[in-house]
């Protein structure tokens, strides 16, 4: 990689919440490659009422060559956790992963090369979804749990914080924060990013900068994936919806309607067809997901009650 010329500061921040595949995510960042000119530090930011994550925490201190911060901000909000690691950090990049991710040995190096490379204020790498046993073939061959940006016209107008590195010096990202209404919801994460972007911020991606997640068998459903398309659906379309006069949505609801039902007819036509019929149906849901946003409906919530936090990134 090129180097910056200077002793360069990565803080990589993971939010969690009782979440106990946070020590593989850990030690994980502990195996990393990094350059000799590269500082890592490491912040946990804990998101339960209680400190549940800092015995853990203070055990892997003595055991993982990186400084590690522990940062307990309670409330269940993965919003206030993602802001706590802007608050904390003090590098020159911020590295977000998930809790129930590990990383590739490369993954920072990766991150941090196409960053050095590009100039670019955000780079997202590639999330890989392992499968267990007792996930449906169909959702297995078409590996619907695997995260990777979404191009438009050849450009990444949006991202994730489950595999991306910010350059905190960016006059895009310096003082940005998470919404604090998405945060229980998800898709705060997209939010942010598309802000970003439209305030004039790029993303660029590392196609090498690799992290794993295995997908728990609650998951492995058609609904949870359901759920999250509609979800996802919701905040494009009060994304899109912004500060718009009713007139103004009319069209774009109509849009949207009509891709959704080209999407289920397309699903009904492939009915024997599983992987080909579910992703047709997905993206039929997540276009009603759309209509729903751009008519201003409260977006559905996903997390908090003691349910997980886990990925928050717009996989649709």
């Amino acid at each position: 990689m090129t180097s910056l010329g200077k002793q360069t500061r990565i803080d990589v921040c993971v939010c969690t919440y009782r979440r106990p595949e946070l020590e593989l995510t850990l030690r994980s960042l502990g195996t990393l490659e990094v350059p000799p000119d590269v500082t890592v530090r490491i912040i946990v930011a804990d998101n339960d009422a209680l400190p549940s994550a800092r015995a853990l925490v203070d055990v892997l201190r003595a055991e993982l060559p990186f400084e590690i911060v522990y940062v307990h901000c309670p409330a269940a909000n993965i919003s206030i956790a993602r802001n706590a690691c802007l608050d904390n950090c003090s590098g020159d990049f911020l590295a977000f992963i998930d809790d129930d991710e590990t990383a590739s040995r490369e993954w920072l190096v990766e991150l941090l090369a196409v960053a050095t490379t590009t100039g670019a204020d955000a780079v997202l790498g590639p999330v890989s979804a392992v499968y267990g046993d007792a996930a449906p073939g169909w959702m297995k061959r078409g590996d619907f749990h695997s995260t990777l940006p979404v191009r438009v016209g050849g450009e990444i107008r949006t991202g994730y914080s489950c595999n991306v590195i910010l350059r905190r010096a960016s006059p895009r990202i310096a003082g940005r924060r998470f919404n604090l209404a998405s945060g229980q919801t998800g898709g705060e994460d997209t939010e942010y990013f598309t802000q970003m972007v439209e305030a004039g911020g790029s993303i660029a991606y590392a196609p090498q900068a690799l992290v794993i997640e295995p997908v728990p068998a609650a998951r492995a459903r058609f609904s949870w994936l359901a759920r999250r398309r509609f979800r996802s659906g919701q905040t494009h379309g009060r994304l899109l919806g912004r500060g718009q006069p009713a007139a103004a949505l009319a069209p774009k609801v109509g849009l949207a309607a009509a891709k959704a039902a080209y999407c289920f007819a397309a699903a009904a036509a492939l009915a024997v067809f599983a992987q080909r019929r579910n992703r047709y149906a997905l993206r039929g849901i997540m276009h009603i997901g759309v209509v729903v946003g751009l008519l201003g409906v409260r977006e559905l919530r996903l997390y908090g009650d003691g349910q997980p936090l886990g990925r928050h990134s717009n996989a649709a």
